[in-house]
């Protein structure tokens, strides 16, 4: 087993050499088989254990230290964004994607503010799906389109005029010290496209799109992908 970092140190650095190590939890068996069968495809991807509800989620990520945990919000017992907060108070918790069929302003607000690094609906094609568990797993935050956008409209506040106009000329002063391709990439992160999709939106490699992602975290001084969203946001209002 790979060496973890002390406790209360936060999620933990990223999967190692090996497969990302990953644990489905949904109350329904098909969905779980499902994923299990589509993850376990990928040669860089593995399912070392699944769990029915939230209370056995914990045990089992105590006993398999996964990388990834895909979890349902809505469970019987012990829900998803509950057994989200419980796993992220323990020593180098995994990181978590949550999965569900609905898309309300409360799950994606509430699995944000529970730890979630991401929020993906059930129904999303199953490459997406795999893309926002690498993602995740590299401890990037990921969010499905609509998703991103119902957390821009929570996160802007007030909206009159006055406060429209100072955060568009606040954002695009700081969006004006990047390059035309970082403006494209960070265009792409408020569509909601991740690292693939935004290559080939692009046509360039995800290395850089990597590359150019991590040079955005440091001109806009921000912390994630959603930040980038929202300065987007504001500057085309």
């Amino acid at each position: 087993m790979k060496s973890r970092p002390a406790p209360d140190s936060g999620p933990g650095p990223g999967p190692g050499p090996g497969p990302v190590r990953i644990v489905i939890v949904d109350d329904e068996e098909l969905v779980r088989m499902a994923l299990r069968l589509v993850i376990d495809g990928e040669p860089d991807l593995t399912v070392v254990a699944e769990a029915a509800d939230g209370n056995a989620a914990l045990a089992v990520v105590d006993e398999q230290r996964p990388d990834v945990v895909l979890m349902d919000v809505r469970m019987p017992g012990r829900d998803g964004l509950d057994t989200t907060r419980e796993l992220l108070t323990r020593p180098a918790p995994p990181r978590v994607l949550m999965l569900t069929t609905f898309d309300s302003d409360d799950l994606v607000l509430g699995a944000l503010s529970a730890g979630a690094l991401g929020f993906v609906l059930k129904d999303t094609p199953p490459a997406r799906i795999l893309d926002a568990v690498r993602t995740v797993a590299d401890g990037n935050p990921v969010l499905s389109p609509a998703a991103t956008a119902r957390v821009i409209a929570a996160a802007t506040g007030p909206d009159s005029s006055h406060i429209r106009e100072r955060s568009r000329e606040n954002a695009r002063r700081r969006l004006s010290v990047l390059t035309e391709r970082e403006r494209e990439t960070a265009q792409a992160i408020a569509d909601g496209l991740g690292n693939p999709q935004i290559a080939e939106r692009l046509h360039i490699t995800v290395a850089t799109v990597k590359a150019h992602t991590s040079s955005l975290f440091t001109k806009l001084s921000v912390e994630n992908r959603v930040q980038i969203a929202l300065l987007v946001r504001d500057a085309n209002s």
